[in-house]
């Protein structure tokens, strides 16, 4: 069951507010170094229902007068073609889409930064294609001795080689791809250059996890950890902060071990430093918006054992590393968390057993638990999805909300003219069905009118759904989890 425990709102005016304050602490310019995702942050809005997904980028339009954006990416990521898992494009390619986010949202995007930057062939092709748009270009390169030959990086031969990023804005938002970017460094050589011109500039942090300041074990971190336990992050408290001020806060395992370095570069930089500990020189202020402790504790629970079952998925698909698995089973330990705990897993396995097939189970938001069979002319999921609009549009189980006259010429082009093997509807193929009744069947449209309430849904398929499926139900915000078996014994499975 969905329930609120976070303040959307009041986070981003304090966010906004808590930036402003710390642009004013350095005097003419701050750069901000963002983790994790400015758009679509849906991990955060799982584990603190009631943040939205976009909460970041909205908090940082408020401030749109006084920001621009630059993007960092490894020219090394380029060459090898990285790729986002989540989006499943390249990195290079994600630099463009990103400018293009930005630019909607009238966000001035001031540049982008080739990091580690040794003349690679690929690296130079995207150089050539940024400025053919009118992107200005900067080549940042790797510094023999970094991070710990201080007095090399912070000198002629180390930062200064880097080209000086001209920026027109107070607060340059320095963000990337994905992690590994080198937006840190970014940021430090700016503030090396900036000395050189008496310009007066600072560097803050901004990641939403772990959350600061609240207990290291509170579940909304040990989610965090969860969400890391294929990079082996480890949240843990902070020794400066607690050394400093005599108060406990948590940061993660690379900060804390990389501050001396920052510090370090700081007081060569500028004669003294401005922060005391890694939690110093964060801005998030998410701990201080939570209004439902309960809420958000069950929530973070709720995402550890659905990390879990992804874990148990890619090693099923990639033959992943085992000690992903193992850390999470501790985290589920840690926290005390028994997996019959997620009731649609439960449910979704009775009726794989009473039937003797495939099934799923959708938890609506009541608390009422959905499930569907497996049949001809409909999977599991597409059952499920059906089963839940009925029950949320009070419609009778009995009603066919899709006639077998439509169901079956759909089957028929499905087999005979693009060659699948399966005859069954796959969710979106089913929601397209549905809709098409929808325009001359009123009980069809009553039906298509709950799909709004699907979002926040747990699911379970009690065997690995398509890729096809899996996009169809995150886009209606449904949280899917799958155990980790596949339907057939084929070896390819596309």
């Amino acid at each position: 069951m969905y329930k609120i425990g976070f303040d959307n709102e009041k986070y981003i005016e304090l966010q906004s507010e808590h930036i402003r304050r710390r642009i004013d602490q350095f005097g003419d310019k701050l750069y901000l170094e963002f983790g994790g995702k400015l758009f679509d942050d849906f991990h955060a809005a799982r584990v603190l229902p009631g943040f939205a997904p976009d909460s970041k980028i909205r908090m940082l339009t408020q401030l749109k007068d006084e920001a621009e954006i630059v993007i960092v990416i490894s020219a090394s990521d380029i060459e090898k073609n990285k790729v986002r898992g989540d989006l499943g494009i390249t990195y290079d390619l994600d630099v463009l889409r990103l400018i293009d986010a930005f630019r909607a949202l009238e966000l001035l995007v001031g540049s982008v930064v080739l990091t580690r930057w040794s003349d690679q062939p690929a690296a130079l092709k995207f150089q050539s294609r940024l400025e053919s748009l009118g992107v200005r270009v900067y080549r940042h390169y790797e510094i023999e001795g970094y991070p710990s030959d201080i007095d090399h990086i912070v000198s002629d031969e180390g930062y200064g080689k880097n080209d000086y990023i001209q920026t027109t804005r107070s607060l340059v938002v320095v963000t990337a791809p994905g992690p590994g970017s080198g937006k840190m460094a970014v940021c430090m050589s700016q503030l090396y250059h900036d000395s050189k011109c008496g310009i007066r500039s600072g560097y803050a942090k901004f990641e939403t996890f772990p959350i600061w300041n609240l207990p290291l074990k509170h579940p909304v971190n040990m989610a965090y950890e969860a969400a890391t336990a294929d990079l082996n992050d480890m949240n843990m408290i902070d020794p400066f902060h607690l050394e400093a001020y005599g108060q406990t806060t948590v940061n993660y395992n690379r900060d804390v071990e990389i501050f001396p370095v920052v510090d370090a570069m700081f007081r060569r930089i500028s004669g003294e430093s401005p922060y005391k500990s890694p939690t110093d020189m964060g801005v998030n202020m998410a701990g201080n918006c939570i209004v439902d402790n309960d809420a958000v504790c069950d929530a973070a629970k709720k995402e550890i054992i659905r990390r879990y079952y992804a874990a148990l998925i890619r090693q099923r698909k990639d033959n992943g590393p085992r000690n992903e698995i193992d850390k999470l089973k501790l985290l589920l330990q840690t926290a005390n968390i028994d997996l019959d705990e997620r009731g649609v897993c439960v449910a979704a396995n009775a009726k794989a057993e009473a039937t003797g097939k495939p099934a799923t189970a959708l938890e609506l938001p009541d608390g009422t638990i959905v499930t569907g069979k497996t049949s001809r002319l409909l999977g599991a999921a597409s059952a499920a999805l059906l089963n839940a609009l009925k029950t949320l549009a009070g419609i009778d189980d009995s009603v066919d909300l899709i006639s077998p006259e439509i169901l079956e010429p759909i089957t028929n082009l499905k087999v005979g003219l693009l060659g699948s093997k399966n005859p069954r509807l796959h969710p979106d193929e089913l929601l397209i069905a549905l809709s098409i009744c929808a325009v001359h069947d009123p009980v069809a449209a009553k039906a298509t009118e709950q799909l709004s309430r699907l979002c926040h849904c747990e699911m379970h398929s009690t065997v690995i759904l398509s890729a096809s499926d899996e996009h169809t139900l995150k886009k209606l915000g449904i949280n899917l989890t799958c155990d980790p078996i596949y339907e057939t014994k084929r070896l390819y499975h596309g």
